[in-house]
């Protein structure tokens, strides 16, 4: 279990975006970045226990963060932080990792609200993607999405990801059950990675000092 090796960074729009694993230090700028982003958040994510400003507290990030490394350590998620030009920026998580015949999981993410429209998100999946199927040994990702979060649509499909059907009433969303779309990827699909297809398209270049 557990995966050693890290995404390489990428440059887009003029900045450094890196992937790493959580920390338990990253609790304050995670949850100044959570309290200050509900309205922008709260709307797609899962109903949760409890209030938003207690479950977004900086005590709150903790136990959180070491449920997460418990689960990475027994090769069950994959939980990165999102960094930009060296600061917190949001997370990305693979999780629900399967192995044996299927050896599929989902990708989730979230960034902040004033990284939105710079392709911050798009190369966190791009890289994301690469890793799991390279390093995590993964043949298929899945994401599901409200089909009115036009913007994650878009960062999945500007990957390469398919849509492959709806869920109806598939979670629990401020308080009602919401419709997703299911979006999908296999390995077959990645060719020589998706971060290369951004490379290409002159979405981002890489950082050849890691």
């Amino acid at each position: 279990p557990g995966w050693p090796a890290r995404p390489l960074p990428l440059i887009v729009d003029g900045a450094e975006v890196r992937l790493r694993p959580v920390r338990w230090r990253d609790a304050s700028a995670w949850s100044r970045l959570r309290l200050r982003d509900r309205n922008y958040l709260e709307r797609w994510e899962p109903t949760g226990t409890g209030a938003w400003e207690e479950r977004n507290s900086g005590w709150a990030w903790p136990p959180q963060c070491t449920q997460l490394r418990t689960l990475a350590r027994r090769g069950q998620c994959l939980p990165l932080a999102i960094e930009v030009d060296g600061e917190f920026a949001g997370q990305i998580t693979v999780g629900n990792i399967v192995r044996a015949a299927l050896r599929s999981a989902w990708v989730g993410y979230w960034v902040s609200s004033d990284l939105a429209g710079r392709g911050i998100a798009t190369a966190a999946v791009a890289m994301m993607t690469d890793h799991a199927f390279g390093p995590g040994r993964l043949h298929r990702l899945e994401a599901t999405v409200r089909p009115e979060n036009a913007a994650s649509v878009r960062v999945l499909t500007k990957v390469g990801f398919r849509k492959e059907g709806l869920f109806e009433r598939y979670l629990n969303v401020t308080g009602e059950w919401r419709d997703h779309i299911v979006y999908a990827i296999t390995a077959e699909e990645t060719g020589t990675g998706l971060v290369e297809r951004l490379v290409a398209a002159g979405r981002a270049t890489r950082v050849h000092s890691s």
